[in-house]
């Protein structure tokens, strides 16, 4: 093999950019990675400025609300915290463990939190509401939300449950994106909510053990896999997916924004950095979730179990808060709400799109070498189904894949990236 050899003239030219600070061709720039992804030396650290104003806003340590029992946001949440992604930003955080989204959204609200996690159903109130805060990520896609009933019931199918009499009684967390599943399957399956089922407010830790006198359950993952595959107590006649094509964010107080956006721009950081950590390292993802008291009590298997379906099975670019395209897969939620009259005001896709804030994540794709997802990997290519148009066509979920999708691919990068020794490029 011959040797590259450099002309002394390109060597002094060379030289003299180096000593002189210039920046170099771009022949002869690389970025280096770590062996999980992340580019080295992209950790920026937050300013003096925006700690000061933060502590002056008595928001210091800042203050974060997640949903342990919630697959997938929990990993990322964890991760971040346990492997102090925001601590060598300069960042203090602490976490704060909530069992639901409507309980988070009380958090906010009251200002006492500065960025949350919440499912589609919780963050619309928080639009509704007018409440100053803005997606920057999204955390989880395709949660299964499923309907369960005990394993002697007489039930098979949802449809079964037309013309209970006396109606049957399904617990359920009332304001939450599985009270939207269940409504949303009632209508396509001819069921009447209050006539043919009867919703009683259930918290997930209740609904998993099946108690007696109710006749299906309607939790979100890790509780359905829970009762099915470890408790066996119960067994799945309904899924979500063909209802709701499903997205939970990250999301930031407007005054943060505003005021702190280094801080933001760490928080954008850590969760990609977080993302990928966990596809080099699911196993010791898995011990770090152990290490929290909620999670204790969780399987091993299933813990990992969890972090393959949900950190694992999508291109990790479903971070991306995709605005117009999550605006278009909310718009049903909005139409019911407001029909409902559980919300005041009409919202549509656009009114989502303007509680996006793509700026931060756009950065961080930009360090990363990442292009911008025009919509969401998980989606056939040529999908063009009208969102108010249920059920909607298969599309990948956990329940038909467990081959996780290869990436990158053609399209997915905008220069030369590199994960586990391996480069990719462009």
């Amino acid at each position: 093999m011959k040797a590259l050899t450099i002309s002394r003239r390109v060597f002094s030219a060379l030289a003299i950019a180096m000593v002189a600070g210039l920046a170099l061709p771009a022949a002869a720039q690389t970025t280096q990675f770590t062996d999980y992804g992340w580019p080295e030396g992209a950790d920026e650290k937050i300013s003096p400025k925006s700690i000061a104003w933060l502590k002056e806003k008595g928001w210091w340590p800042i203050q974060v609300a997640f949903q342990p029992p919630w697959s997938g946001q929990n990993t990322i949440n964890l991760v971040m915290d346990k492997k102090g992604l925001l601590a060598k930003r300069g960042v203090e955080a602490k976490w704060q463990a909530f069992p639901s989204g409507p309980a988070i959204n009380e958090v906010i609200i009251s200002g006492r939190f500065q960025f949350g996690n919440g499912g589609n159903f919780p963050f619309t109130t928080l639009v509704d509401k007018n409440i100053p805060v803005k997606t920057i990520a999204v955390i989880n896609v395709n949660l299964l939300h499923a309907m369960l009933v005990p394993t002697d019931s007489k039930i098979k199918s949802i449809k079964d449950f037309k013309g209970s009499n006396p109606p049957a009684t399904v617990g359920i967390v009332t304001g939450s994106s599985a009270e939207f599943y269940i409504q949303a399957a009632a209508k396509a399956n001819g069921l009447e909510v209050g006539k043919d089922i009867i919703l009683k407010n259930m918290p997930p830790g209740e609904q998993m053990a099946m108690p007696k006198g109710i006749d299906a359950v309607v939790p979100w993952d890790p509780t359905p896999t829970i009762m099915v595959k470890e408790r066996k107590n119960a067994r799945i006649v309904s899924d979500s997916f063909p209802y709701n094509i499903y997205e939970g964010t990250f999301y930031a107080r407007q005054e943060m924004i505003d005021n702190a956006p280094d801080v933001v721009q760490a928080f954008t950081d850590a969760i990609a950095e977080a993302t990928l950590w966990i596809r080099k390292n699911p196993d010791a993802a898995v011990t770090a979730m152990q290490e929290d008291p909620n999670l204790k009590n969780y399987s091993t298997e299933i813990l990992r179990q969890q972090v393959s379906a949900y950190n694992l099975l999508y291109k990790p670019n479903y971070i991306y808060p995709i605005p117009l395209f999550w605006g278009r897969a909310n718009e049903p939620i909005y139409n019911w709400l407001y029909e409902s009259k559980r919300i005041q005001n009409k919202l549509t896709g656009v009114d989502f799109a303007r509680a996006v804030d793509t700026r931060f994540m756009d950065k961080t794709f930009s360090k990363l070498g990442w292009s911008i997802p025009k919509q969401p990997s998980f989606l056939p290519a040529n999908w063009s189904t009208p969102m108010d148009k249920t059920p909607y066509p298969t599309y990948m979920t956990s329940l038909n894949t467990t081959k996780p999708q290869p990436f990158p691919e053609k399209g997915d990068l905008t220069k030369d990236w590199s994960f586990d020794g391996k480069v990719y490029k462009k």
